[in-house]
C-alpha cells in the first residue's frame, strides 16, 4: 500500500461520520497534490536501519579509543571546560552537557552518577549512592563533582584532539578524548542497543597497567574480572570476554559460629537488599532453613543469617549458593565501536589495541612538542642574532615604508640563514619588531644563549624519546601506577568452584507416603504411611515385590504399582548404597542372592531387579547405606531326602556387581521363610578422602591431597596459620578456611613440635603438644596482641636453627634437640623460651636421626600414604624476620 491511495475525496467523503465542508476540501486537496510515492516497507527499511545504526553509535555501545560512550565522553568534555580545581554542582554540569548531548537531563545524571561510582574518573562530594546496598543518589541540587587527577592526566589533550560539531552546530565536541590508558577494561560497560549488547566486565587497574608492559615487552598475559563489589570467581570459562563465556561470582560466606553465617563480600551486580529478598524467597520455598536476617552494611557488608539448632552451617552455605543470588553467572560480550562500525573484540585484544593507541598518542604529543621547541627555538636563535649582531639599528634609520625595514631587516639575516633550521619568514621579522624597546636595552645574550641550550637539551631528549618510544611508553605507564595505583589492590578472590548438587544441600521440605498395597507414593498422601523427610526436587526409588522398579522425580501423589516393596529418596552416583537381594525367578524357579548399586539410571524409565522371568519375585531385600553385609537363617520347606532344612546366607561372600547383574544360585529348593540371623558390617571399608587446595573441600575423586581411609567417628585436623586448630567430621559438605597451615586425619596421641613469638613479652617459645579432640576452634599460642605462629613440625625427633640478631649477630646458629629441650605438655602449655639472646629467626631443620625404643607387645600396622606424608607437604613452613 502507498500513501497516495488514501485519495483526498475518499478520505473526506468515504464515511458519512467525517463530512467536510467544501472550504476544508480544497485546502486539504491542495495539502496532498502532489504527493511523492512512498511505499511502508521502505520506510521500515530504511529508517529503522538509521535509528538502529544511532543507538549503536550514538549511545549504547563504547568506542575502542577512549572506552566511553557519547554521552560519558561529552559529561566529561563539559568538566574540563568548567574545571578549575574546584567542585561544581551536578546540576550545573548536567545542564554544560546539555550543549553537547541531544537527550534529557536524566539520562545525563544517571550516566554521571555511574561514572561517579566507578571511582576513578570523577571526585564526589555528597551523598552520591551506594553500590552495596543499591541506595540511589541524592537529586543533583545536593551534589558536587570534580574530575580526579587521573581523569585529567590521562584523558585530556586539546592538541591530539579531534574535534567535530555539536548537534546544533554551536559547540566543538571531541570525536574521542584522547584517553591513555585502557579505561574502557578498567571500568567496564554494559549497554543494550537495537539487535546488538555490549557487556564488558571490569578489570583491576594496576593488573592492566602490568599487562600492559607486558605486552610492550613482547610477553604474554592474561587478564582476568575485577569486580568493585569483590566477593570470589571462577573464570575457567571467561573465553576472554567474548560471546559464549561465563564467570561464577559468589558471595564471601563465613562462619561466625555453629549458629551464625555472615555475608561480608558480595556478587556483581547485586546488592544487599536484592541479596536479602533472593535468601527470603528460598526461605520460603523451603529450600533452605534460616531464622532470621540482620543486614548491618554500611561502609563494608554485612548481612548476618542466623540458623536454627538443627541446621548444619555448611550445608547452608551450599545452599545459599546453588539455590539464591549469593552465585550467579554473568556472561561477557565483549562489543566495541572501533572504525565506525561494532565490532567484537577479545579483552586481551582490546588492551592491545588501547596500548597501541596509547603509544599512538605519546609519539603524537612527543612529537607536537619537539615541533614547539623547534619553534622556539627559532625564534630564540633569531632574537639573539638580532640583538647580538645589532640588526635592530635598523629601525633607527629613516626610512620612507615600513615595508622598506622589514626588508632591511631580512637582508641583515642574510649571512646567518644556514645556521637556522627552517626558513625565516616575514612573519618571524615582523614579530621582532613588536618587541617594546624597553626589552632590547634590556636584552641578555649570556642568558639568551642558556635558554637556547637548555630548548636544545630538551629536543634532544624528546627525539631520544621517540627513537625509544616502547621504553618510553613503559616508563608512562609505570609513572600511571606509581601516581594512581596505591589502593587499587584486587577485590575479587579468583578460585575454581566446585559443582554444588542441590539435592545435596536442598532442605527436607516435604514428607514421603506410600500406600504400599495400592502403589500410590507422594509428599500428599498424609494419611499413609511415612518414609522419609524429602525435598521438592528430590528423585525416589519405587521397588515392586516383582523386581521391577524406577526412579522418578518427588510428586504430590503419583502410581507406579501394586504391592511396593521398598521406597525412599534416590541419590544418584551413590556407590556405597548396596541392595542385598533374594529373588525367585520365575514362578517355580532357582532361588538367586545379588548385591548390587544402582548409580547413574534413565528417569523414569522401567528397570528390572530379577532376570526378568515371568512370576519372579523378590523374597528378601535390604538397603544398606554403608555396604553392609547381614547373615541370613533361611528356613526350607521340607521335602523328601531333604535333610538340611536350615541354611545359612552370608552377604558378605557375595561380590557386589551391577544392577543388571543376574546373581548367583543360592538353592533350588522352596524357602519357607527367612530371618536376620546377625547385622552385617560395612563391606566397602574406609572412605578414601582427599583435599583439593584450590577449592578448600574435601572429595571422593583423587583431586587433590590423600587424607587417608576414614571410618565411623574419625576425625580431620585442622591447623590455621593463626594458631588455632579444631576437628572435623570428613562430610563432603563441609567448608574450610583459606588459611590453613596443616590439614590431615586425626591421631589423639601425634606429638607436635611448635614455635611461636610471645606478643607480650616479646621472645620465641618452643612447645611440644598432642592436639586435645575439640570441634570448637581452640588457640594453642597466646592470645596477646602481636603473638604469631612461627613454624609447626610433627617429626618424632624435630630440631629447631636459630639464628641471632642484634648484639649477637655475629654468633653462629644454635641447634636445639626439641625431644630433649622440653618435654610433651598439654596444647596450653606455654612452653619454654628457646633462648636468653635476641632471636632473628628459629626455623624446623633436618630432624635428628634416633633410634625409636620398641615396646615387644606392640603390633604395628603397615603405614599408610597419610602417615608417610612428611610435613613439608602438609604445612606451610612460616619464617619471619623480627
Amino acid at each position: 500500500m502507498t500513501i497516495d491511495q488514501f485519495d483526498a475525496d475518499e478520505l473526506l467523503n468515504g464515511d458519512d461520520t467525517r463530512k467536510t465542508s467544501p472550504d476544508e476540501h480544497a485546502r486539504i486537496t491542495k495539502l496532498t497534490e502532489g504527493a511523492k510515492k512512498v511505499h511502508l516497507t521502505g520506510m521500515y527499511k530504511d529508517w529503522f536501519l538509521d535509528y538502529a545504526s544511532y543507538v549503536i553509535l550514538e549511545r549504547a555501545v563504547p568506542h575502542l579509543d577512549d572506552g566511553l560512550k557519547p554521552v560519558q565522553r561529552r559529561i566529561l568534555h563539559a568538566m574540563k571546560k568548567l574545571d578549575d580545581g574546584r567542585y561544581n554542582k551536578v546540576a550545573n554540569i548536567i545542564g554544560h552537557t546539555m550543549q553537547y548531548h541531544p537527550h534529557g537531563d536524566a539520562s545525563i545524571g544517571d550516566a554521571l552518577v555511574q561514572l561517579g561510582q566507578k571511582d576513578l574518573l570523577i571526585d564526589q562530594q555528597g551523598n552520591w549512592g551506594n553500590i552495596l546496598t543499591g541506595d540511589g543518589a541524592a537529586a543533583p541540587r545536593y551534589i558536587e563533582a570534580r574530575l580526579s587527577k587521573f581523569a585529567i592526566d590521562v584523558a585530556f589533550n586539546a592538541k591530539t584532539t579531534e574535534w567535530m560539531l555539536s548537534y546544533d552546530g554551536r559547540n566543538q565536541e571531541p570525536v574521542t578524548l584522547p584517553v591513555k590508558f585502557p579505561l574502557l577494561l578498567a571500568q567496564g560497560v554494559e549497554g543494550i542497543a537495537v539487535g546488538l549488547a555490549s557487556k564488558i566486565l571490569p578489570h583491576n587497574f594496576n593488573e592492566l597497567i602490568d599487562a600492559a608492559i607486558l605486552y610492550l615487552k613482547n610477553q604474554d598475559f592474561e587478564l582476568y574480572p575485577d569486580f568493585p563489589t569483590g566477593g570470589l570467581a571462577d573464570c575457567s570459562r571467561y573465553n576472554d570476554g567474548l560471546r559464549g563465556g561465563a564467570v561464577k561470582v559468589r558471595a564471601r560466606i563465613a562462619k561466625l559460629d555453629k549458629k551464625t553465617l555472615v555475608i561480608t563480600e558480595i556478587p556483581f551486580g547485586k546488592n544487599t537488599s536484592s541479596l536479602i529478598d533472593s535468601i527470603l524467597k528460598a526461605n520460603d520455598k523451603g529450600k533452605i532453613k534460616i531464622k532470621k536476617i540482620d543486614d548491618n552494611t554500611a561502609e563494608n557488608v554485612e548481612i548476618q543469617i542466623h540458623l536454627p539448632q538443627d541446621v548444619s552451617p555448611d550445608k547452608t552455605i551450599d545452599a545459599l549458593y546453588a539455590f539464591t543470588d549469593c552465585e550467579v553467572s554473568i556472561s561477557p560480550n565483549s562489543c566495541i565501536i572501533y572504525e565506525d562500525k561494532p565490532r567484537f573484540m577479545g579483552v586481551k585484544e582490546v588492551l592491545r589495541a588501547s596500548v597501541d593507541h596509547t603509544k599512538h598518542l605519546l609519539t603524537l604529543e612527543l612529537k607536537i612538542r619537539l615541533a614547539e621547541l623547534l619553534e622556539e627555538w627559532h625564534f630564540s636563535s633569531l632574537e639573539k642574532i638580532f640583538f647580538e649582531q645589532k640588526i635592530y639599528r635598523i629601525l633607527e634609520q629613516d626610512t620612507e615604508t615600513w615595508d622598506m625595514v622589514i626588508e632591511a631587516i631580512e637582508r641583515g639575516f642574510d649571512p646567518y640563514r644556514p645556521m637556522f633550521r627552517r626558513e625565516i619568514t616575514r612573519e618571524d621579522v615582523v614579530k621582532l619588531t613588536e618587541k617594546p624597546v624597553r626589552k632590547i636595552s634590556k636584552f641578555d645574550i649570556k642568558k639568551a644563549d642558556e635558554q637556547i641550550k637548555g630548548i636544545e637539551a630538551e629536543m634532544e631528549e624528546v627525539k631520544n624519546h621517540l627513537d625509544n618510544i616502547v621504553t618510553y611508553t613503559i616508563n608512562y605507564y609505570q609513572q600511571i601506577k606509581k601516581k594512581h595505583g596505591k589502593n587499587r589492590d584486587r577485590k575479587t578472590e579468583l578460585r575454581s568452584f566446585d559443582t554444588i548438587e542441590a539435592t545435596k544441600v536442598v532442605v527436607a521440605n516435604e514428607k514421603l507416603y506410600v500406600n504400599r498395597t495400592e502403589g500410590f507414593f507422594g509428599t500428599g498422601l498424609k494419611k499413609d504411611e511415612f518414609i522419609a523427610d524429602c525435598s521438592d526436587i528430590d528423585d525416589v526409588i519405587v521397588i515392586l515385590r516383582n523386581g521391577k522398579y524406577i526412579i522418578t522425580k518427588v510428586q504430590d501423589k503419583a502410581f507406579y504399582g501394586k504391592d511396593i516393596l521398598h521406597i525412599g529418596v534416590f541419590k544418584k552416583n551413590d556407590s556405597r548404597t548396596i541392595y542385598n537381594v533374594v529373588y525367585r525367578d520365575g514362578r517355580n524357579g532357582a532361588i538367586l542372592m545379588k548385591r548390587c548399586a544402582i548409580t547413574g539410571v534413565t528417569r523414569d524409565k522401567e528397570y528390572d531387579m530379577t532376570k526378568g522371568t515371568d512370576g519372579s519375585q523378590i523374597l528378601y531385600m535390604s538397603v544398606n547405606p554403608n555396604g553392609e553385609a547381614e547373615i541370613l537363617k533361611v528356613f526350607l520347606k521340607p521335602r523328601p531326602r531333604l535333610r538340611n532344612l536350615i541354611i545359612d546366607l552370608d552377604f558378605s561372600t557375595i561380590a557386589i556387581k551391577g544392577r543388571s547383574s543376574m546373581g548367583n544360585i543360592f538353592t533350588r529348593y522352596a524357602i519357607h521363610k527367612m530371618q536376620v540371623k546377625e547385622k552385617g558390617i560395612s563391606t566397602l571399608g574406609g572412605l578414601k578422602i582427599w583435599f583439593d587446595e584450590d577449592i578448600y573441600r574435601l572429595n571422593q575423586d583423587e583431586r587433590g591431597r590423600f587424607l587417608g581411609e576414614f571410618h565411623d567417628g574419625e576425625k580431620i585436623l585442622v591447623v590455621r596459620k593463626a594458631g588455632v586448630y579444631y576437628l572435623t567430621n570428613y562430610d563432603l559438605t563441609n567448608h574450610y578456611d583459606e588459611d590453613i597451615l596443616l590439614i590431615e586425619k586425626y591421631e589423639e596421641e601425634k606429638v607436635f613440635t611448635a614455635v611461636y613469638f610471645d606478643g607480650e613479652q616479646k621472645f620465641f617459645y618452643l612447645k611440644r603438644f598432642t592436639f586435645e579432640p575439640n570441634d570448637k576452634p581452640q588457640l594453642f599460642i597466646p592470645e596477646e596482641r602481636g603473638s604469631y605462629l612461627v613454624a609447626l613440625n610433627n617429626d618424632i625427633y624435630p630440631c629447631v636453627e636459630v639464628t641471632f640478631k642484634g648484639k649477637n649477630a655475629d654468633k653462629d646458629p644454635e641447634q636445639i634437640d626439641a625431644d630433649e629441650f622440653i618435654g610433651v605438655k598439654g596444647f596450653r602449655a606455654k612452653g619454654k623460651r628457646l633462648s636468653t639472646l635476641d632471636v632473628k629467626l628459629a626455623k624446623f631443620i633436618e630432624p635428628l636421626q634416633k633410634e625409636v625404643p620398641i615396646d615387644e607387645n606392640q603390633e604395628f600396622d603397615e603405614p599408610t600414604d597419610a602417615e608417610n606424608t612428611d610435613i613439608d607437604s602438609d604445612a606451610e613452613q612460616m619464617e619471619l624476620d623480627i
